[in-house]
C-alpha cells in the first residue's frame, strides 16, 4: 500500500525529541536514583550526584519550556494570517505586497489596530518603517489580544 501524500504526518525535531529529551530524562532519573542512595552524607560523592541530578532536572525543564517557543512561533504564523485576512476583507487586496517591507514584529503590532485604521496603518508602517512601539502609539481603536499565551 503506497503512502498517501496528502496524509498529515507528525513533525519531529530529531535533536529535541530523540536525543536531548531522552538524554535529559535518563540523566535526571539516574541522578535522582544515585543521589537518593547517598543523600544525607556530607561528602564529595553526594555533592557530585546532587549536581548531576540538578543538571538533569534543569536541562529537562529547559527542554520542556522550549515547547513554549514552538507555541509562540505558531501563534506568530496565525497572527500573520489573521492580519492578511483582515487586510484582504477590508481592502480586497493582498497584504503580501507589503509583507516584504514589514518585519514580523510590525505585523504583530498591526493586529491591535481596528478595522477602520488597519489599511492606512499598514501602508504607513511599510513606507515609514515604523517600529512596533510607533505603530501601537498611532492606533486609536486599540483591540487587545487576551488569548496570546
Amino acid at each position: 500500500m503506497a503512502d498517501n501524500p496528502t496524509k498529515n504526518k507528525p513533525m519531529y525535531y530529531p535533536w529535541h525529541h530523540f536525543v536531548l529529551v531522552p538524554a535529559a530524562l535518563v540523566l535526571a532519573g539516574y541522578g535522582i536514583r544515585r543521589y537518593l542512595n547517598v543523600a544525607g552524607n556530607d561528602d564529595e560523592i553526594s555533592r557530585l550526584w546532587f549536581t548531576v541530578m540538578l543538571l538533569g532536572i534543569v536541562t529537562l525543564g529547559g527542554l520542556i519550556m522550549l515547547r513554549q517557543h514552538y507555541a509562540l512561533s505558531l501563534q506568530d504564523r496565525l497572527i500573520r494570517l489573521e492580519v492578511r485576512q483582515r487586510y484582504f476583507e477590508l481592502t480586497g487586496k493582498s497584504l503580501r505586497a507589503y509583507e516584504t517591507q514589514l518585519q514580523m514584529k510590525q505585523i504583530l503590532s498591526l493586529r491591535f489596530a481596528g478595522d477602520a485604521q488597519l489599511p492606512a496603518l499598514v501602508e504607513t508602517a511599510a513606507k515609514e518603517n515604523l517600529s512596533p512601539k510607533d505603530i501601537q502609539a498611532r492606533i486609536q481603536d486599540f483591540q487587545f489580544d487576551h488569548l496570546r499565551v
